[in-house]
């Protein structure tokens, strides 16, 4: 009887810990594969609609460079419509660069690997967050 009592439990705990991963949100794997050199890191932020290029990241993260790969992990993202901007910080002064004529010193890239000319727009540059884990890569 304790042993069918426990198994209950350990059955019912384990319903609970999937449905706690539920409720905290997805993730969001993001590599950028081709960074030009070795040098600083690469700043990544994730945004909705109302701070896109206006304001802070809803969520950032940094990543080391390895072999012209950096890579990070966005954690307990809620579902809805976002994008993700990167940008390599090689002077390690935790904001992009630009020359006098306005345009960027650093390489960068947003999801979905929309680069025209201009800055990016958010309808290029959305994705929607449902319910499965994410792996995007950005070029820069």
């Amino acid at each position: 009887m304790k042993t069918l009592a426990l198994i209950v439990a350990l059955l019912i705990s384990n319903f609970f810990t999937h449905a706690q991963e539920n409720i905290n949100g997805i993730t969001i794997t993001v590599t950028v594969p081709n960074v030009t050199s070795s040098e600083g890191e690469v700043l990544f932020g994730l945004y909705d609609e109302n701070t896109f290029m206006k304001a802070a990241p809803i969520k950032g993260e940094k990543s080391i460079i390895t072999d012209g790969v950096a890579k990070i992990t966005f954690t307990n993202v809620p579902a809805g419509v976002y994008a993700i901007s990167c940008f390599h910080d090689i002077n390690g002064n935790n904001r992009m660069d630009f020359e006098p004529n306005g345009m960027p010193k650093e390489n960068y890239g947003v999801s979905n690997n929309s680069m025209s000319y201009g800055p990016p727009m958010w309808g290029e540059a959305k994705f929607e967050v449902t319910s499965e884990n994410l792996e995007l890569e950005i070029r820069m």
